[in-house]
Order: C-alpha cells, then structure tokens, then sequence
C-alpha cells in the first residue's frame, strides 16, 4: 500500500517544480515572441534588414512591450518576465556559440546585448508613454533600421504597429497573458 507523500515531500516537490515549471512556460512564452518577430511581413513589407541585428531588434522590440507588460501582472508576472528575460539571454548565447563566438568574447558580446535592450527599451517605454510620434519614429529608424530611414510611410506602419501592440498588451487580462494566450497582431 503507498502512502500519500508527507508535507515534507510535498514542500520538496514544490521546490523544483515551481522553477522547473516557470522555466518551460517562460521558453513557450519566448518562443511566442520569437515568432511574431520572425514574421515575414517585417523584412518584406516594412522593410526591417533580415540580418542578425535586425532580428535582434525586432525580438527585443517585441519583447520590451511584452514584459513590461507581464511584470504588472502581479508576483506571478513578474516572475515570469524574469525567466523570460534569462531565457531569451540564454538563447541569444546559445546562439552566438553556434555563430561560433568564443568564451573570450562571449561575456562582452552578452552584456552589450543586454545594454542595448535596456537602452530600446527605455527608448520604447517613454515614446509610447509621453505619445511622442517624433521620438519614436527617431529610436525606430536609429535601432530597427540602423540609423537608415526606409522612408515615411514605412516607419509610420511600423509605428503604428507598435501603438497598437502596446495597446493589446494592455488591454489582454492578467490570466489570459500568463497563460499565454496573448494574439499577436498581424504587422
């Protein structure tokens, strides 16, 4: 006959589900914004360079809204926009070691990635906050396209895009984004 597990197994369990737990939900949770950066519609139409710095711009574009947005979903939130955080870092790693960056140089190349998504961030946050269109038109053409405006209309789709995607974020219930449930919108 089994026992049922104690309080102390049950506590013992806790402890390495929960992180186990939050790490796979924070892989599908980044692997959903990996795929709406990856979007054709980006690269053919708005014209975003299909290069490695151009997806990592579209990828942390999208992944600033996102976690900015799952951090005020209470303790839950916010933990998991930190094990989302770690595990798009993990993979940008991982990626670069593929690219064939050594351990020497991977640590700088690391945190100049992690300077620069803070940085678009910030960039991101306070346009869409203060409703600048001029500072976020400038912080799109300098880091989407490298400082080369692919022209007016272009930069206003993908300005518009943003609004509107901020305004979802917003919008989604605290449930329906932690169980990411959150529908992308078509660029």
């Amino acid at each position: 006959m089994e026992r049922a597990p104690g309080p102390n197994m049950r506590a013992l369990y806790s402890l390495f589900a929960k992180p186990y737990d939050r790490a796979r939900r924070a892989a599908a949770h980044y692997t959903a914004i990996v795929s709406q950066a990856r979007r054709a519609e980006f690269y053919e139409s708005l014209g975003v360079p299909d290069t490695l710095d151009g997806r990592f711009d579209l990828i942390v574009l999208h992944a600033s809204l996102y976690l900015k947005r799952l951090r005020v979903a209470g303790p839950e939130g916010r933990d998991l926009a930190q094990a989302v955080f770690d595990n798009m870092f993990d993979n940008l790693d991982q990626s670069l070691r593929e690219l064939g960056v050594g351990d020497i140089t991977l640590p700088k190349k690391i945190r100049a990635m992690v300077s620069a998504f803070y940085g678009r961030a910030a960039a991101y946050d306070k346009a869409l906050s203060e409703e600048d269109e001029a500072a976020l038109d400038e912080a799109l053409v300098r880091n989407v396209y490298a400082g080369q405006a692919p022209g007016e209309d272009v930069i206003a789709r993908l300005a518009a895009y943003l609004r509107a995607t901020a305004k979802a974020l917003a919008e989604v219930s605290d449930d329906a984004l932690l169980s990411n449930q959150f529908h992308w919108l078509t660029p």
